[in-house]
């Protein structure tokens, strides 16, 4: 089996594993970092979004071998003290009800920020509509990339 080196919030990790696998599975089963989530599987939902070379991808279709030395973000690395603007942001306008997709939905909107700082309605709607909310905080999600754009 190969190892693999990856740079995941700025430090090196190694990981025995079989080249087909999943990203996510490595971040959480085999380097404990399990802020990243499990959701579909098949890259629909979003609850697995971390950063790649700063570009969102989901990381439950992500083979392990395709990454190379990209420089991989989990929601633990946007921000040490988990003041990054939209972490506070998503605390001021209370956004998450459950939490579960809400490492997806703050890594999206992170990338689409660092894209577009301050982008309109639509163009933050457009960037999440590859995240599901199953308890329906769309507005609030809205409202707090809004409110970050403001801070960045």
């Amino acid at each position: 089996m190969p190892v693999y080196t990856l740079k995941i919030n700025g430090k090196q990790f190694k990981a025995d594993v079989v080249a087909d696998t999943p990203l996510l599975w490595v971040l959480r089963d085999h380097l404990g970092l399990v802020g990243t989530k499990f959701g579909c599987g098949i890259a629909q939902c979003g609850a697995c979004t971390v950063h790649l070379n700063g570009v969102a991808v989901k990381s439950c279709v992500l083979p392990v071998s395709s990454i190379k030395a990209a420089a991989i973000t989990t929601i633990e690395g946007l921000s040490e003290k988990g003041d990054h603007p939209l972490q506070l942001a998503w605390d001021e306008i209370d956004v998450p009800q459950c939490g579960y997709c809400q490492a997806g939905q703050i890594m999206t909107a992170a990338a689409l920020l660092k894209r577009k700082p301050h982008p309109g309605e639509e163009e933050i709607d457009s960037a999440m509509h590859g995240n599901i909310c199953r308890c329906g905080a769309y507005h609030r999600i809205r409202e707090a990339v809004k409110l970050a754009s403001t801070k960045i």
